[in-house]
Formats: structure tokens, C-alpha cells, sequence
């Protein structure tokens, strides 16, 4: 199978996604519970937003390209709206893609090497 930068967008946005998702649930917990962040809150929220949108885009087209199941990708895209699961599913897939990916991670051989 041919090596793609997918899996490094992956990587990056599982783990911005999942920080992401802390810093809000923090902010959750001080709106609601201490009466302070309103404001800020809406922009984390709407910061995790995003971000978990192209965590979706780009988890989806991993698992098309990497033949997943649906389920584990039904599984793979909801760790991005669980705390702290899209940095255990960033490391099991990481370790699995590497096992089916050739190595180098798509970084290109100049030429005559």
C-alpha cells in the first residue's frame, strides 16, 4: 500500500482535537459551575468545532484508504468528541498505519538513491 501524508494530518488533529476538547471541558466546568468564561467559552467550543470537523474529513478518508470496518471508523471519528479517547485511538492507529504503510511515511527518495 502506497504511503500517505494522510496519516500525519491525522496525527495533528487528533491531538489538537482532543486538546481542544479538554480546554473546553475546563471552560465548561468554570461557566457552569463557577459563573465565569461565558464569553470564552463560545470560542473554544466553536474552536473545537472546527477543528473536529477536519478531524472527521480527515480520519474518514484514512479509513477508506486503510480499508477500516464501519464500526472501528464509527469508533475512530466519535474519539474526537470523547475526552482523552482521540489520543489513545491517535497512537493505535498511528502504530497500526505504520505496520500497513511502507516506511518513511511518505517522505519521497531523491532520485538514484
Amino acid at each position: 500500500m502506497k504511503a500517505t501524508p494522510l496519516l500525519g494530518w491525522y496525527r495533528a488533529l487528533a491531538i489538537a482535537t482532543g486538546t481542544a476538547l479538554l480546554v473546553f471541558c475546563g471552560f465548561m466546568v468554570a461557566k457552569y459551575g463557577f459563573d465565569a468564561a461565558k464569553d470564552v467559552t463560545t470560542y473554544v467550543a466553536m474552536l473545537h468545532g472546527y477543528l473536529y470537523i477536519g478531524y472527521f474529513v480527515v480520519t474518514f478518508m484514512l479509513g477508506q484508504k486503510l480499508k477500516w470496518p464501519m464500526g472501528r471508523l464509527v469508533l475512530t471519528l466519535a474519539a474526537g468528541c470523547i475526552p482523552f479517547l482521540s489520543f489513545v485511538f491517535e497512537r493505535k492507529v498511528a502504530r497500526e498505519a505504520a505496520e500497513q504503510l511502507p516506511a518513511g511515511g511518505g517522505a519521497r527518495q531523491p532520485a538514484g538513491v
